[in-house]
């Protein structure tokens, strides 16, 4: 068993029992407590699970990892994700971009690009996107969450209605076996419902460590995309999804 093979099966464990010590995890794997002891720091610092004292427990279905923390997780990943999605999105079209911070990556790799129309509920993707002179950015109006700079709420949701773009770009926090897209803010969702519903194609990008998030509130399902963008195969359930709905997978 490889070290990514042994982190999986450590996810695996913790998420059917609620809990794993570091002597349980020592035992059922064979390995030194030191091995342990890294591997839960890596899982920790991807969102996978929660470091606790002597081991490990789930990830909060309710509360996500601050965003500075989001910021920095998976960069390099994020940053190979975000340049395969760029180079789907032709010159001279319209997109949404919704809000998390592998969004904002596709937004730096986006600047390369000319002529675009953005329709941004991001304020930090119409931040890095504003000095380009040939670009037409349009920003949401609504309630503006300070923690990251999305802005949310009913106005949000309305102003995303009077469009209808070429791509709809979201992020996600977590994708159930059974194929559901989740988020944390049920607020959020609805503006990303929107963003779906207004979009004549849908590209989720998603790096690897939301296939073993739960976050609570329904956002919808893996058959309303038209294509995922990740940097590792996902699950074998997801797989059979996105053959199922013929939603094209991309693997940076």
């Amino acid at each position: 068993m490889n070290q990514q093979q042994r982190q999986d099966a450590i996810v695996e464990l913790v998420r059917r029992q609620g809990y794993a010590s570091i002597e349980q995890l020592t035992e059922h794997f064979t390995v030194t407590p030191q091995t342990i002891r890294r591997d839960l720091n890596t899982l920790s610092g991807e969102g996978r699970i929660r470091r606790v004292h002597g081991g490990a427990g789930l990830e909060s279905s309710t509360v996500n990892t601050s965003y500075t923390t989001r910021k920095a997780l998976n960069l390099e990943a994020k940053q190979r994700i975000a340049g395969l999605l760029a180079r789907h999105i032709p010159d001279h079209s319209s997109l949404f971009i919704n809000i998390g911070t592998s969004n904002e990556v596709i937004a730096e790799a986006l600047l390369d690009h000319q002529g675009l129309e953005v329709i941004t509920n991001n304020l930090n993707v119409a931040a890095i996107l504003q000095h380009k002179e040939d670009f037409n950015v349009i920003v949401a109006g609504g309630q503006v969450r300070s923690r990251d700079g999305g802005i949310i709420g009913e106005a949000t949701i309305d102003f995303i209605n009077q469009f209808k773009v070429d791509f709809g770009i979201i992020g996600i926090s977590g994708i159930d076996e059974d194929g559901s897209l989740l988020e944390f803010d049920y607020q959020e969702v609805r503006v990303a419902q929107a963003i779906i519903r207004n979009s004549r194609k849908v590209f989720l990008a998603t790096d690897h460590s939301k296939f073993q998030r739960n976050p609570v509130v329904r956002q919808g399902n893996l058959a309303q995309l038209d294509a995922l963008f990740t940097d590792r195969e996902p699950p074998e359930a997801i797989l059979r999804m996105l053959t199922q709905h013929e939603v094209t997978l991309y693997i940076a």
